[in-house]
């Protein structure tokens, strides 16, 4: 807070001579801490919590406060993602679950909404719905991938088409070839492919092409269980 504290402040010269710039944060711009850095940022305060006004109270949560706004910006300004997440942080929970196999996460069997090319885009909805992921995935009778319908999708068909929904199949309204991952990618790598292209959900296909289940953003996330504002890292 008052920028004069030496054991600090001797340091910067040393900073200075391997060539780093320095960023203070300090409640006195007049201060040396202040006077000997590149750039100056004021967190001081009217007044500390403590109600002697001595013990740095307000003044450390100003310093917090700040330190979190600086950390967002980079974050937006270096595209910093999920993904690079858990390369600085593979400790933390969020970095244990993207270093998993997608098969530890991916839904499987009757969580899994899935129709043929020949049903009814109405039947397909109605998949959608029943596990309400946000789309469906089309295959053929061998369960071998054709296609996906998402949310975006049905969007866009009643938006552009002419034709009667009800005479409409799966097939009609899908997207053919999606992105997918195999279940023995890690976790990491299926939430780079949603990063990059901009989807919350991949089917999970074998190497022969057979789907063997779904993965959702939020099963990679942990559904509640890994926050970025106030829970667990």
């Amino acid at each position: 807070n008052s920028g004069e504290t030496d054991e600090l402040n001797v340091l910067i010269p040393s900073i200075r001579r391997i060539g780093c710039p320095v960023a203070a944060l300090t409640g006195r711009p007049d201060s040396t801490l202040a006077r000997i850095s590149d750039l100056t940022i004021n967190v001081g305060v009217e007044r500390e919590a403590c109600p002697l006004g001595l013990a740095p109270t307000a003044s450390t949560t100003a310093l917090m406060a700040a330190g979190d706004a600086l950390a967002v910006v980079l974050i937006e300004k270096h595209r910093f993602t999920a993904s690079d997440f858990r390369k600085f942080h593979p400790g933390g929970a969020l970095g244990q679950r993207l270093a998993a196999k997608v098969a530890s996460l991916m839904l499987t069997g009757s969580r899994v909404p899935v129709v043929t090319g020949r049903t009814p885009l109405s039947e397909a909805v109605l998949e959608m719905d029943r596990l309400d992921l946000g789309a469906v995935l089309v295959t053929d009778a061998e369960r071998h991938l054709k296609g996906i319908i998402t949310d975006g999708d049905l969007r866009r068909l009643i938006l552009k088409s002419g034709a009667e929904l009800s005479t409409l199949s799966a097939a009609d309204a899908m997207t053919p070839g999606p992105k997918t991952v195999s279940p023995e990618s890690p976790a990491g790598e299926a939430l780079y492919i949603m990063e990059e292209h901009q989807i919350t959900v991949l089917p999970v296909v074998n190497e022969n092409g057979l789907v063997e289940g779904i993965l959702h953003l939020h099963d990679i996330l942990g559904k509640g269980e890994v926050r970025f504002n106030g829970g667990k890292d």
